[in-house]
């Protein structure tokens, strides 16, 4: 029989005949997995270096294996690096310059490892170096959730429930909730890498390997906490990339309640805040339209990142032990996501310092609604009335105010008292906007003392970052 083995292909060797042009392209992920390059020559190195600690390899051929993957680098980030189809991925790539370049040498360096093992390590080298980029960005984002919170503290606006006026809140204590959202979010990304920051170097295949390797060095060099502790499990576990999707998801899913909120606040309707023209767009037909399209799109990119999620729970269900080519297709999802929650973050880090409030507009709608009705229930507890018995003669006052037009503070101390004897001129502490907002001071209340405090707590917070 003819030989037709294609000798591009390092593992050609059993095979008879070249691989078909479309399976060819179809099963490569070099176009995508490309990005990993940096990632795969610190890991590469890695392994060098333990192979020399153990005897395998000399130290001249050490320094030449290190010389090449560091040219190839060089080459890589100067866009010099000719990438091939025919080598499917990264590692192939540079496996074969490596070889080009210093001859047979090249050739020892994957001794002692698989593919399996050494994608598996170059993806949660990524994902972690991703990981502290992102960590970052929430931190940038809180500080600045923060500092306007410091500057809105004593900003009253109508805090909803329902989209409807419930109660009077600080414009800065509804900051803070926003920063409360991200802290929560920050704990769980933190608490994501710890499991993504272990070694699946020298798992090899899926048994390990024969050569005396020290796991341990590798992990070492490599930053990692330590190697992981099952070489079939090493290769196959896909979980913290998909909890890193779960993270991303409910980051995502805050920042679109966000966006939810800056779209309805910089409408006509609202008028709350205004966002400066950079980031907005207009209209090609309506020359008065100014359109919230970062905070909209933000909004629709969560959906993206949902989609993400989803991919990655599916690639990975019904899977057999252990590598399957199928985890080829865990890479895109996890490029894209970290990528659209870097820019998303970006964005509004940018954005919210340049967010304007329209205290005036706010403070006009908090007066509607009858948004101190429950401080007057509480007025009236204080003087001895049971709680049900007070909230049916506040749902009365209500009830007479919507009638005469006219906010629980426009009407008269009579009028008041014909709901409730225990009703004096001190209610009208109570029933105005300020006296609604200060009366809640407590931890965790909208009073401005309270929301300092909180904010005073959040930048020993992340000073500590």
């Amino acid at each position: 029989m003819t030989d037709k083995k294609d000798p591009t292909k390092l593992w050609g060797g059993r095979f008879t005949e070249a691989t078909d042009a479309f399976v060819e392209r179809f099963t490569a992920s070099v176009e995508f997995d490309r990005r990993l390059y940096r990632h795969d020559i610190n890991g590469s190195i890695a392994h060098a270096r333990m192979l020399h600690k153990v005897g395998i390899l000399t130290a001249q051929e050490l320094q030449q294996i290190l010389h090449g993957l560091e040219s190839i680098r060089d080459d890589i980030q100067n866009d010099k690096f000719e990438w091939s189809i025919a080598l499917e991925d990264v590692h192939m790539n540079v496996e074969a310059q490596l070889t080009k370049r210093i001859g047979d040498v090249g050739k020892k360096l994957h001794t002692g490892r698989s593919r399996n093992d050494q994608v598996a390590t170059d993806l949660r080298l990524y994902v972690r170096d991703e990981i502290d980029q992102v960590a970052d960005l929430i931190v940038k984002l809180q500080l600045a959730l923060v500092n306007l919170a410091d500057a809105q503290a004593d900003t009253i606006m109508p805090g909803f429930t329902h989209l409807q006026t419930a109660q009077p809140v600080s414009f800065g204590h509804h900051m803070m909730a926003w920063y409360e959202m991200l802290t929560r979010d920050y704990a769980r990304l933190l608490d994501c890498r710890k499991r993504v920051n272990l070694s699946p170097l020298g798992a090899a295949a899926l048994a390990g390997t024969t050569y005396p390797i020290d796991r341990e060095y590798t992990a070492q060099l490599l930053g990692f906490d330590g190697p992981t502790r099952n070489s079939l499990d090493s290769v196959s576990d896909r979980d913290f990339a998909i909890e890193l999707a779960a993270f991303a998801s409910m980051l995502m899913m805050h920042l679109s309640r966000f966006s939810e909120e800056l779209v309805l606040w910089t409408s006509a309707q609202f008028g709350f805040i205004d966002l400066p023209d950079r980031f907005c767009t207009g209209s090609s037909i309506m020359p008065q339209k100014k359109n919230p399209d970062v905070p909209e799109l933000v909004r629709g990119k969560t959906g993206r990142v949902y989609g993400h999620m989803m991919s990655l729970l599916t690639l990975m269900k019904s899977q057999p032990l252990a590598y399957n080519k199928d985890n080829q297709e865990d890479k895109e999802p996890v490029f894209d996501l970290l990528d659209t929650v870097k820019d998303c973050l970006y964005a509004y880090s940018e954005m919210i310092p340049a967010i304007t409030c329209n205290a005036d507009l706010m403070y006009q709608a908090a007066k509607q609604g009858y948004a101190t009705a429950t401080d007057l229930a509480d007025y009236l507890v204080k003087k001895g009335m049971p709680f049900r018995d007070a909230h049916e003669v506040v749902g009365k006052s209500v009830a007479f105010g919507i009638e005469q037009k006219k906010d629980l503070a426009e009407l008269t101390l009579e009028q008041l008292q014909s709901f409730s004897e225990l009703i004096e001129d001190d209610v009208f502490q109570v029933l105005t906007l300020e006296g609604s907002v200060n009366a809640r001071n407590h931890i965790g209340g909208t009073a401005p003392e309270q929301v300092r405090a909180a904010i005073q707590v959040a930048r020993s917070m992340l000073e500590k970052r």
